[in-house]
């Protein structure tokens, strides 16, 4: 089908699934087994000029927008979602100061991530806080030419690998969530300390920690845009990086869609394939169905954000939401087709049900983004009653 895109983003997406055909697929079951981060894996991407494609061209990287990042998430979440999201998360690390950083803090940083030099990841989520991103109660308390930080996150991506964090805590507790900044915290910062890695369902090649941070003193001039708009950054950084969640869903359903084929037409029950079986056709027909919608959803999603649609933050989360949806069903109905071999974990198929679930949890949980999309359609009906 003809997306819409451009020769950068056809070359963009055919060097993604290049690299997950030729150096992830072969590695994704012994990454998968080991819980091993990707690292040679991160250096083809690198060497691709993919770490760099969100990242603008000023910057080293190659100028693209969240369109292009999804193309290169779903080739890549296709044959391994764990692979997706180690990539991804650098451009969730990323977009707090790529949006709202200093131009001294762009130059810093920006270059090196576009390269692959560096990692980046993104603290939010906190043992008593997570859907609930107000209540956070890690502190940045100002003393002097820095913030004290003091507390603990919760289930971070790619921590531990990466150079630079995006932290979000609090400079003014008694103001609540008013006084919830965005500030940057390199690896190495003494009092930052890094957690044993979490053992996760699915996504297990990526590298999910607790951090913490005891007296951890960075320079103000870390600092993301101004104190208290730390809810604000936030927020704008999830809606930009929430299409990236449902590329990597649609991705994960297209994978398993494959898988499903591959077998049903190889498998043999009753004399012929179980793919000639109307029950086994229908449900492939849906699987493709409900995948082509959610990618181009999606896809509606990403170039809303590109151009600064006002309507941008609602497709993100329904993208989010359809495309996780998806893929799950995807992958269970792809087991159920495959039948005893699609439940072994020497056959692909149930990774792909494993790393389908946490699309529907994370950067926000499907009933949140449910409450987003109804809270909005609400507000816009009153905007257009009072017109009239």
């Amino acid at each position: 089908m003809d997306y819409g895109l451009t020769e950068l983003q056809e070359e963009i997406r055919s060097l993604a699934r290049r690299v997950a055909e030729e150096k992830v697929l072969p590695e994704r079951a012994r990454l998968d087994e080991a819980e091993e981060y990707p690292h040679e894996i991160m250096k083809s991407l690198a060497k691709a000029d993919l770490m760099g494609v969100y990242i603008p061209e000023d910057y080293g990287g190659l100028g693209g927008g969240c369109l292009d990042l999804c193309l290169a998430v779903e080739e890549l979440s296709r044959v391994c979602g764990a692979v997706a999201v180690c990539f991804a998360a650098n451009a969730l690390g990323a977009y707090p100061f790529l949006l709202h950083g200093s131009q001294e803090q762009k130059k810093k940083y920006l270059p090196k991530l576009a390269s692959g030099e560096m990692f980046a990841a993104f603290g939010l989520t906190e043992p008593n806080a997570g859907s609930d991103a107000g209540a956070i109660q890690t502190t940045a308390i100002p003393d002097g030419d820095c913030y004290v930080l003091n507390g603990t996150k919760q289930w971070i991506t790619n921590a531990g690998v990466a150079g630079v964090y995006t932290i979000i805590a609090n400079c003014r507790p008694e103001r609540g969530p008013r006084g919830i900044s965005a500030i940057i915290v390199e690896a190495g910062a003494p009092g930052f300390t890094v957690g044993a890695k979490e053992k996760k369902l699915g996504i297990r090649a990526s590298a999910t920690c607790e951090l913490h941070f005891d007296n951890c003193r960075v320079p103000k001039e870390n600092l993301i845009l101004k104190e208290g708009m730390g809810f604000r950054v936030t927020m704008e950084t999830l809606n930009k990086s929430r299409p990236g969640i449902g590329a990597q869903a649609v991705g994960i359903a297209q994978g398993a869609l494959e898988q499903a084929l591959e077998f049903s037409t190889q498998r043999i029950q009753f004399g012929q394939p179980v793919s000639s079986f109307q029950a086994v056709q229908h449900m492939l027909a849906d699987m493709a169905t409900q995948i082509e919608a959610a990618r181009l959803l999606v896809h509606h999603a990403a170039r809303a954000s590109d151009a600064g649609d006002p309507q941008a933050p609602k497709l993100a989360a329904m993208a989010k939401v359809f495309a996780s949806d998806v893929a799950m069903k995807a992958a269970v109905d792809g087991i159920q087709i495959c039948g005893g071999a699609g439940y072994m974990r020497d056959y692909p198929m149930e990774k792909y049900m494993r790393d389908a679930k946490i699309t529907q949890i994370y950067e926000g949980t499907n009933q949140i983004q449910r409450n987003v999309i109804g809270i909005d359609l609400v507000k816009e009906f009153n905007q257009r009653k009072k017109k009239k």
